[in-house]
């Protein structure tokens, strides 16, 4: 009876330590322009591609493209969204130099995702920075949609399985 117990354990052990959060959000899979990329001219429209639909609605999603010393150049308003993709308008660009695309997208699973690209401007453009709409976006912070650590989920489940272990053997001992 203890070979199995002990056998049951390292099996389950084996199941947790292998076990892999599950991957519902929403990830970013292209870009245009490219992460990265250098471009001579400014894009008129940033469109991100996600692996999942995106959720849509009034001031739920916003992508702002900003200049290395904090100049916004995206057009004020909602991105427009079709499906996995998400567009919105720019503002001609400014001085040549490395822009950053926020973005903060509502992801199918109901959790916000946000992230950051960059792109290198090669040639100076015509526009001039404006204010940003919100400031909240501009930061591109990566949020990994909250929860809990894939760990505290193992160590609870390492608990309870202990646990069990521990009263079904306690129970076997008892006498009538």
């Amino acid at each position: 009876m203890k070979r199995a117990l002990i056998a049951f354990l390292f099996a389950g052990a084996a199941v947790l330590a292998t076990a892999a959060p599950a991957a519902a959000h929403n990830a970013l899979i292209g870009s245009d322009p490219k992460d990265k990329s250098s471009l001579e001219a400014g894009p008129s429209t940033i469109t991100l591609t996600f692996d999942q639909d995106v959720q849509g609605g009034q001031g739920i999603n916003e992508i702002t493209v900003v200049d290395a010393n904090g100049g916004h150049y995206e057009v004020a308003g909602d991105p427009t969204i079709k499906d996995t993709a998400v567009s919105a308008k720019v503002n001609a660009l400014g001085k040549a130099g490395e822009y950053k695309i926020g973005y903060r997208i509502l992801s199918a699973d109901g959790h916000p995702v946000s992230g950051e690209l960059t792109f290198t401007l090669t040639k100076d453009g015509t526009g001039t920075p404006t204010a940003p709409a919100n400031a909240d976006a501009s930061t591109g912070a990566s949020d990994s949609g909250g929860g809990l650590p894939v760990w505290v989920w193992i160590v609870g489940a390492v608990v309870l399985l202990g646990g069990g272990v521990f009263f079904a053997l306690r129970g076997g001992n008892t006498k009538a």
